[in-house]
């Protein structure tokens, strides 16, 4: 799996209600996008599709956290290929892809 931490500085004034208000209007609909109140782990991602997204403001140091966790042979290669298959040949988006996920 892949556990992606990601720090940026914002331009304009930021909280964490308003991260989690982007976000949530930004993945409504997607329906592989987990959106965690607490960091996601790569052990609930693994063998799925599913892309795990924790965002948040350090009002510390002013800056925007985002960590995300996705399993790389699904959702990284094979999944997303299946994915796109699904949308260009008219098929439900998540068709074949709505297993469980592995964890250990």
């Amino acid at each position: 799996g892949i556990l992606t931490t990601l720090y940026a500085r914002p331009k304009i004034d930021v909280t964490a209600d308003l991260l989690d208000h982007l976000y949530r209007d930004t993945y409504t609909g997607a329906p592989f996008v987990r959106l965690l109140k607490a960091p996601p782990q790569i052990k609930h991602v693994r063998g799925s599709n599913f892309a795990d997204i924790y965002t948040d403001y350090d009002e510390r140091t002013g800056n925007i956290l985002v960590i995300s966790a996705i399993d790389n042979l699904v959702k990284g290669a094979a999944g997303q290929a299946i994915q796109n298959m699904n949308l260009r040949l008219g098929l439900p988006e998540t068709e074949g892809l709505m297993q469980v996920p592995l964890t250990p």
